[in-house]
């Protein structure tokens, strides 16, 4: 049964934890399943690295995507199991269209562990590390973030990359035009803007070679019609096309995450309650600045997932 006015979102990098999902894996038999599904595409045990493995082992890019995947479909799966009811649409920030994709049965899941696994290696290789960098600029409007952008450029690149909330963007490129793009924003009135630890500048076009190299991975693997519609990062729409979606999927490599657009979209096509699918609480609070009349849930935990499945239920 579907939820005419139930979206979910997937989260992106950034919500990993070692210990994640160790409660929600005790009682739901789905999660130890998809990791080791996950586990043995990836030929490493991907349970036990997030569980006893080094907090920079798991903040390494080329295993964040296959671990976020991973957590995000194992818990949607377990919502099934639950007898959740089917959400009428859905979207991921980043790497969260993944996931996404996954649950909307666009690809299969072993195909996407393949693909994110090196999506995260190509991205983290096309720029050494140490030269790109992203920062969180809080406070100001977007085209005043643009402008600073533009002013801080000096011929090297600086872009805003992530649409995250009204007074929520994030700003990435070369290390020494963000850093320059930075006191710009602060000078322009932002509350604060301030590095964050990611070594990659994702969503710029210096991620452009990365998404080059990927294309002919994704063309080779099979993607179907969504069963439900995911509102993509690169126009903040659905796409029914698999080959539109394939194209879309190399694109958003190197383009802005419109999430705030997205969760717009959704709002705007009926959509009143929000599940995050995934560890964190990131696009739940996202969620919340960008319309305060959206009611967000999490399902994380197995008190969490008893809660939603019952608020949601039609």
């Amino acid at each position: 049964m579907t939820n005419p006015v139930l979206a979910f979102v997937f989260p992106g990098q950034g919500s990993q934890q070692i210990g994640m999902l160790a409660e929600a894996a005790e009682a739901f038999p789905e999660i130890s399943a998809t990791f080791s599904q996950a586990s043995s595409v990836l030929g490493y045990d991907l349970w036990d690295l997030c569980q006893n493995g080094a907090q920079e082992d798991i903040n390494l890019t080329e295993r964040t995507q296959p671990l976020l995947l991973t957590a995000s479909v194992a818990l949607y799966r377990a919502w099934q199991a639950q007898g959740g009811v089917t959400p009428a649409r859905m979207a991921g920030h980043s790497l969260g269209e993944w996931s996404a994709l996954v649950c909307a049965g666009v690809l299969q899941f072993e195909d996407a562990v393949r693909l994110v696994r090196e999506r995260g290696r190509l991205m983290q290789e096309a720029v050494p590390a140490g030269e790109g960098a992203m920062a969180a600029v809080i406070g100001l409007d977007d085209q005043a973030v643009e402008d600073a952008c533009a002013s801080a450029a000096e011929g090297g690149v600086v872009t805003a990359v992530n649409y995250n909330s009204p007074g929520q963007v994030v700003i990435a490129g070369g290390a020494a035009a963000v850093a320059r793009a930075i006191d710009a924003c602060k000078a322009a009135g932002a509350k604060r803007a301030l590095p964050l630890p990611v070594s990659a500048p994702f969503h710029t076009e210096l991620m452009r070679p990365a998404a080059e190299k990927l294309a002919p991975q994704i063309e080779a693997t099979v993607f179907r019609a969504p069963e439900i519609p995911v509102i993509h990062n690169v126009h903040a729409k659905p796409e029914a096309d698999p080959s539109a979606i394939k194209a879309l999927m190399v694109e958003q490599i190197y383009s802005p995450v419109r999430w705030t657009a997205c969760v717009q979209a959704m709002a705007e096509a009926g959509t009143a309650q929000l599940v995050e699918c995934g560890p964190g609480k990131v696009l739940a609070g996202l969620a919340k600045r960008i319309d305060r009349s959206l009611t967000a849930h999490n399902i994380e935990t197995p008190a969490q997932m008893s809660e939603a499945v019952k608020s949601t239920a039609q």
